[in-house]
């Protein structure tokens, strides 16, 4: 069994001192320090094991792609999943400022309130929808102007598609026709129904959680350091007094003298534990980890939503396959428009499958612009895609180290399309977005569908192809999830359970997972974490 860590020689250095240490600079890790930093009395240290989010690619939202499998993605992959015979699948983490935030197709849902009202529902005070509007209104600045819903002094802009494709009116007219109403807020309370999206974007560029740290880099009491991997915890008894991270080939320290609170996401949060020896006592003692404490729920509860493509060619060149022409570059350079403003993702509609469902179990993306799909070759020319997606997810998996090493990537099993329940909402989801496809708006516009095929049509034909093109939707949660039961990790203030001076804030401490895009819910997540931190700390 291995030893609690302990200082090598390269961290003879005096430890960096800190009130709070902030691990991770994600889209929950931005609001957070921030937040602490306005209490001008306390010095906050964030580490983030990535770098800036100055690089061109990350500004440019049609170009978020290209960031994919870079130095600024985490690029895990997913242990095989039975559910997809056998595939494995990507699962793209954001490593810089900003975290996925930063390399993400900038689509801002907050999800069914009902979703909220579950988590209270469960235990957890203060997590209703009622109680979490405060803080979504906070992070925002809403570009239509305030609301009772919508905020318009946070860092993060929130606005209408700059210059939306005409596939994507068309979507939204063809989603009509197959009897969706139109909606023109998804986040007013009322979800239901189809229109654009509004994106995380001011003025044509991408409007990340790292907008939160542009006023605090002018803060004396705060610090942030790029490229510093945290490798462990460390701890006296029950209380965690610090950490050790890996910065510019050194092993350094540093000490919090209230709290360190991780904001790694729903991958990186629970690695550090266990490997920090904060976990399932088995599970650690067969790495050779010394166990801190005993803590069964730690990776468990992994939860994410599964989607997948329905593509046909389209016969008018509109689409992003010539977001890279010379002609685009320029008119986004003068302009901040053209293909290059687009976040792909433009157009969206949400989908009861019964009418005493609470909240809408299905969610369709729409991309003017053929599947980013790994291991298939996409055709030349111009093609459109629907991303039907089960959002209400049954499936449950967990996370699991491989290794000891903190730097190795752990076992990522998100258990995709394991629940038959799921399986089925997905199926209707296809069937939905190939009638949606059909609609007569979509007729000048339609070439031949390219995926599944259309010789592709009986129930157990569809299934084989949902089992072998199905994929997540990036959207991973669950991991140190929040409750009062015996596998719950954090409580309704994100402590850890049986520890003093940590907490978890990021995707990782939601019981269930909320039925959308869950970028602007970690927002909220970073917020009302600071809440609770400056209310505890007063």
């Amino acid at each position: 069994m291995s030893e609690p860590v302990t200082p090598t020689a390269s961290e003879s250095e005096a430890p960096l001192q800190a009130d709070f240490i902030v691990v991770g600079a994600g889209t929950a890790g931005c609001a957070l320090a921030a937040r602490l930093s306005e209490n001008g009395r306390w010095r906050v240290l964030l580490l983030e094991a990535g770098g800036p989010d100055d690089h061109e690619d990350v500004q440019i939202p049609g170009r978020f792609p290209n960031l994919l499998h870079t130095a600024m993605d985490w690029d895990y992959q997913s242990a095989p999943q039975a559910g997809l015979k056998g595939r494995r699948v990507p699962v793209p983490r954001g490593k810089l400022y900003g975290g996925s935030s930063s390399i993400n197709s900038m689509v801002y849902q907050r999800g069914h309130p009902a979703c909220f009202d579950e988590w209270a529902a469960l235990g957890n005070t203060g997590w209703s929808y009622a109680d979490l509007l405060p803080f979504f209104r906070k992070s925002q600045h809403q570009a239509r102007g305030e609301s009772p819903h919508h905020g318009v002094d946070g860092p993060v802009h929130v606005s209408d598609l700059r210059d939306p494709n005409p596939l994507s009116l068309v979507f939204v007219a063809a989603a009509q026709q197959a009897g969706l109403r139109p909606n023109p807020d998804f986040n007013d309370g009322e979800q239901e129904g189809c229109g654009l999206v509004q994106v995380t974007q001011r003025e044509g560029q991408r409007s990340s959680a790292a907008a939160y740290l542009q006023p605090a880099f002018a803060r004396p009491n705060f610090r942030a350091i790029p490229f510093a991997q945290v490798t462990a915890l460390a701890f006296a008894g029950r209380r965690c007094r610090g950490l050790h991270f890996r910065h510019e080939g050194r092993q350094r320290q540093a000490r919090a003298t209230r709290e360190v609170i991780l904001c790694g996401g729903a991958i990186n949060s629970p690695q550090l534990l266990l490997c920090s020896g904060v976990g399932p006592a088995e599970q650690l003692r067969e790495l050779g980890i010394a166990v801190v404490h005993d803590l069964p729920g730690v990776g468990r509860n992994l939860r994410d939503h599964v989607e997948a493509p329905v593509s046909y060619h389209c016969r008018q060149p509109v689409t992003l396959a010539a977001k890279n022409d010379p002609e685009q570059f320029e008119l986004y350079r003068r302009e901040r428009s053209g293909l290059l403003s687009s976040s792909n993702a433009e157009a969206c509609a949400f989908h009861r499958l019964g009418e005493d469902s609470e909240v809408p179990e299905l969610q369709l993306h729409f991309a003017p612009n053929w599947s980013a799909l790994d291991a298939l070759d996409l055709p030349d020319g111009h093609g459109f895609t629907l991303h039907p997606g089960v959002v209400v997810t049954h499936s449950v998996g967990d996370l699991r180290l491989q290794s000891a090493d903190p730097c190795a990537p752990p076992r990522i099993d998100p258990a995709l399309l394991d629940d038959e329940r799921d399986l089925k909402a997905l199926l209707a989801g296809l069937r939905l977005a190939r009638r949606i496809a059909t609609m007569p708006a979509f007729d000048p516009w339609r070439g031949a569908e390219f995926l599944p095929g259309p010789d592709l049509q009986s129930d157990d034909e569809m299934i084989d192809y949902l089992r072998s093109f199905a994929s997540t939707v990036y959207h991973p949660a669950g991991t140190c999830r929040m409750g009062q039961d015996p596998l719950a990790v954090v409580d309704a203030r994100l402590r850890l359970r049986g520890l003093d001076g940590l907490r978890v804030a990021d995707a990782s401490i939601m019981p269930t997972l909320i039925n959308a895009n869950t970028a602007a819910a970690c927002l909220m997540i970073g917020e009302k974490a600071a809440d609770l931190v400056l209310a505890g700390h007063a």
